[in-house]
């Protein structure tokens, strides 16, 4: 953000007073609730010598009137606005992140906290549902990117989609940075879903995975593979950019010939059987979370390399 803010003085924005945990202000940007003075102290009038600037904007905790203000930021024309808050809030502010997708507004929802990786926040404070709940709005791009390299990527979507709103759904825990250079190119990600290990061109299991969960596939193929097992790895952060992709990309990726498949998300299954097919398995969350820490839940809930591995070994004939 800090990077795209230097070049883009038209991206503004803000969070719901949790800039803190977000990571979502704009350094070196000013505070728009701050107006200039004249020399004499008299406030100036908006837009004149002494009006408003800067482009960090104080929301407050009011995620749905934040949502509206960002919509008719957006629908400004000039400006690339963005509104930030943890991802179980956005049902606070569905209506105006349904009315971004109704309106065709290029808005930028950033949620961060995308997960039980939460851990000591509890069930109350960890998304499950909110994944298929923002996937099941019409025109609207849901990104959950698994690295660094991916998130770079998913702005630049965000950014270039001026007519079509974007959700950011950003994790918490640390990710590991995959190293590009055993791993497919990053920007495989504005496709929707891109292939992380393409040398292994007859795969007996696929494993597709989002967000903090593909580092869990990335490990489980090393497993599988000394056990003679060729896994591939499918990286799928945005099911709605791949399914706008031509039919032989889509088959590129999920060859229909490999039917054992594997989603691993930590979120509820709805949806993944289109991807998974009848013969496929979703490792996932149909339940809420629990309150321990992060890391403690993830494995308790079964988001292990190991228990990926076991799991896709079951999928195959004869294992």
């Amino acid at each position: 953000m800090q990077v795209f803010a230097t070049r883009l003085p038209e991206l503004v924005g803000g969070s719901a007073d949790l800039n803190p945990s977000t990571f979502t202000w704009l350094k070196g940007a000013g505070d728009f609730e701050r107006p200039n003075t004249s020399p004499d102290g008299v406030q100036g009038k908006v837009g004149g010598p002494w009006g408003y600037e800067g482009r960090n904007l104080h929301f407050g905790v009011r995620e749905h009137a934040m949502g509206a203000a960002v919509n008719g930021l957006a629908a400004h024309g000039g400006l690339i606005a963005y509104g930030a808050t943890f991802l179980v809030f956005s049902d606070y502010m569905r209506p105006p992140v349904r009315l971004s997708a109704l309106m065709e507004l290029g808005a930028i929802w950033v949620y961060t906290h995308d997960s039980i990786g939460l851990g000591e926040d509890g069930p109350t404070h960890q998304p499950v549902e909110h994944y298929a709940a923002l996937r099941a709005i019409p025109g609207l791009l849901f990104i959950r990117p698994c690295d660094a390299a991916e998130t770079v990527c998913a702005w630049k979507v965000a950014i270039e989609n001026r007519h079509r709103p974007t959700v950011l759904a950003l994790t918490r825990q640390n990710v590991p940075t995959l190293d590009r250079s055993a791993y497919a190119a990053a920007d495989g990600l504005t496709r929707g879903a891109y292939v992380l290990n393409p040398g292994v061109a007859r795969p007996d299991v696929i494993l597709l995975a989002t967000g903090s969960e593909v580092q869990h596939i990335v490990a489980a193929e090393q497993g599988l593979a000394r056990q003679g097992v060729q896994a591939r790895l499918v990286s799928m952060p945005c099911w709605e950019l791949f399914d706008e992709q031509p039919a032989d990309y889509r088959d590129s990726v999920l060859p229909p010939s490999v039917a054992p498949r594997l989603a691993v998300e930590a979120g509820v299954s709805l949806g993944w059987h289109r991807w998974v097919g009848p013969r496929g398995a979703t490792l996932s969350v149909d339940r809420f979370g629990a309150s321990a820490p992060g890391s403690d839940v993830m494995r308790a809930l079964g988001f292990t390399a190991e228990n990926v591995a076991e799991r896709a070994l079951g999928l195959l004939p004869g294992r």
